[in-house]
């Protein structure tokens, strides 16, 4: 079986669930040793026990990547355990939904310093040792919410909308050391929430999306996959849409 990643050590924060833990599969059966970054001590402990029954190599740290300590923390642990970081993913992220009108700056704040802060957290930690090795991957995880908007989600589609100007500008930064940063934008994905959606809901959901489902975690995890392999060396601060062409 073809390992891509063998002898990789990749990085996957927001790593234990959803769309996260897809990416950390992907990743230790590509052959990549994983580092798995989240909150809940729990879900990390579990999803490094599955990568390892089916024969990879995980570590759990537990991390808030709005804490600019605890992204410095969990490079510093990522080259300690396996003496190097090839790929970092940004995936960590949190929504706090409501109208502008009734939205608190608490609430603005949480989302942004999560799923942008964090970001620019990580990067700023990860790259130094990409630069002093010459090569690495980055993705961040944006939303198509970054792209279009969505009534509701003001703080959200700021942050996912920031992350793709982070993405551009970090590209032409780091490309002269071999560092690629793209990112990927999902759409409506299968999840514990909208599986809990009304059918009418859902249906309503997929008349929006030419290829008529919702899309799965797997699917931007290859999404991402590929992005971080030896193909995709030649692209560079890119925003790849996975959402069944719901978007174009």
């Amino acid at each position: 079986m073809k390992r891509p990643f063998e002898g990789r050590v990749a990085v996957v924060t927001g790593g234990a669930k959803g769309i996260g833990l897809a990416v950390t599969r992907a990743f230790a059966r590509g052959g990549a040793k994983v580092v798995v970054s989240g909150r809940d001590q729990a879900a990390l402990d579990e999803a490094c026990a599955e990568v390892k029954r089916d024969g990879g190599e995980a570590i759990a740290t537990k991390a808030d990547v709005a804490q600019e300590a605890d992204a410095n923390a969990l490079c510093a642990r990522a080259l300690e355990a396996f003496g190097k970081a090839d790929i970092l993913i940004n995936n960590a992220g949190v929504t706090k939904d409501g109208l502008l009108l009734r939205m608190s700056d608490a609430d603005w704040d949480q989302v942004l310093d999560t799923n942008l802060k964090g970001a620019f957290h990580c990067i700023r930690a990860f790259a130094k040792p990409m630069v002093k090795q010459r090569w690495g991957r980055i993705v961040n995880v944006s939303s198509v919410i970054g792209l279009i908007g969505n009534a509701g989600q003001v703080n959200y589609a700021a942050s996912k909308a920031g992350l793709i100007g982070l993405t551009k500008a970090v590209a032409k930064e780091l490309a002269s050391r071999h560092i690629t940063v793209n990112a990927v934008a999902p759409g409506f994905i299968e999840t514990a929430m909208t599986g809990a959606l009304d059918e009418k809901v859902r249906e309503g959901l997929k008349a929006q999306i030419p290829l008529g489902r919702l899309g799965s975690a797997d699917d931007v995890a290859h999404a991402v996959a590929f992005l971080c392999s030896e193909e995709a060396g030649y692209v560079t601060g890119q925003v790849l849409t996975v959402d069944g062409g719901m978007v174009m």
